[in-house]
């Protein structure tokens, strides 16, 4: 028999982790992942087993694959079937598009939540100039969020989802993200 929470010596912790204990509200989580890549792809389906409903906008229907429906509660191919509200978060997944500023240039004005798109902080995204090129004001182009997820040391696809989905939930729920580091014997002899 398990002991209730709060119980002695029962950790709330591994109720949640055996499905014990209600899970948080999801009815306001929703994501929007853009273009229909690999990255795309495991976004939408891991996205909706963590309780967010899960858009996939792909301008060009010819690039969705097979594997891209089953893993998005819908699929658009027009903006204007996006549905962007104050509590969406929206993903762009490839930043080498020729149809960069004008796929994101009005998902940007709509002010979701959170905005943000891959790429490396090493240098200027190209984002910014195809939205500057679509006349975005330069602070709704300092909303879009790059790099985005936590640093994992990410290398493949599934890594980029992981971490992206696991900042996305740290933010919703009011945390930094990461696990806490050891203290070493460096750190204490400093």
């Amino acid at each position: 028999m398990t002991a209730p929470d709060g119980a002695a010596g029962h950790d709330p912790t591994c109720s949640t982790a055996h499905g014990d204990r209600p899970g948080p509200d999801t009815a306001d989580r929703a994501l929007v992942v853009v273009y229909a890549t690999p990255l795309g792809r495991y976004l939408a389906a891991w996205g909706q087993e963590l309780g967010f409903d899960t858009t996939l906008f792909e301008p060009d229907p010819a690039i969705v694959s097979s594997s891209h429906p089953e893993a998005a509660s819908r699929i658009v191919h027009a903006v204007d079937d996006v549905e962007v509200t104050a509590s969406v978060d929206v993903v762009v997944t490839d930043h080498h598009r020729g149809d960069l500023g004008p796929t994101m240039a009005p998902l940007v004005r709509a002010r979701p939540r959170s905005i943000g798109i891959i790429g490396s902080p090493r240098h200027a995204g190209p984002h910014e100039a195809a939205l500057a090129d679509e006349g975005v004001p330069a602070e709704l182009i300092a909303t879009v969020q790059r790099p985005i997820g936590l640093d994992i040391g990410s290398r493949t696809p599934a890594e980029i989802a992981c971490s992206i989905l696991a900042g996305l939930l740290a933010e919703r729920n009011g945390k930094a993200g990461g696990l806490p580091r050891p203290v070493t014997a460096t750190a204490v002899d400093a």
